[in-house]
């Protein structure tokens, strides 16, 4: 399958590859088909979500553990059978990020140029290639902090 995105030209999708999200993202209800990218680098920091279903969607979503976060959800029997996760350890948690307008490249994660959406992590099922997104409200979730020793 072929789509033309607005930020990374023409892509060919392996239909084997579509990370879907059930339930859409908040605000963005009617696109749950999602394909994983990255630049074709060692060790890239940022993955990009590119909507399958709104080829001008793209979100940039990061490792938490780069803003010195370590994430410990609890989620819904709902949520659990969403993702059908046999264990944990099936689960990846990322942030969105964003960078606020003159920040200009990728090294803006480590220079404190980009803002990251903490209370809405997305939860992935990599292996089954499904995820949600986990909005937070309020104190039932933990997140530790870690110097990371320079910024």
């Amino acid at each position: 399958m072929k789509i033309d995105t607005t930020r990374f030209g023409e892509l060919e999708i392996n239909p084997d590859t579509i990370l879907t999200f059930p339930r859409g993202l908040p605000g963005f209800e009617g696109c749950g088909r999602y394909q994983l990218l990255h630049e074709d680098k060692a060790g890239p920091v940022v993955f990009y979500l590119q909507s399958l279903d709104d080829p001008a969607l793209a979100f940039s979503i990061v490792d938490p553990a780069l803003f010195g976060f370590n994430y410990e959800l609890a989620l819904s029997d709902e949520e659990a059978a969403l993702l059908q996760a046999g264990s944990p350890a099936e689960l990846a948690v990322v942030l969105m990020v964003y960078r606020p307008l003159g920040a200009a490249d990728e090294r803006a994660v480590f220079q404190g140029g980009v803002s990251a959406n903490i209370n809405g992590p997305l939860v992935l099922n990599l292996g089954k290639k499904l995820g949600l997104q986990k909005v937070l409200v309020g104190p039932q979730y933990d997140i530790t902090l870690r110097d990371s020793g320079g910024a």
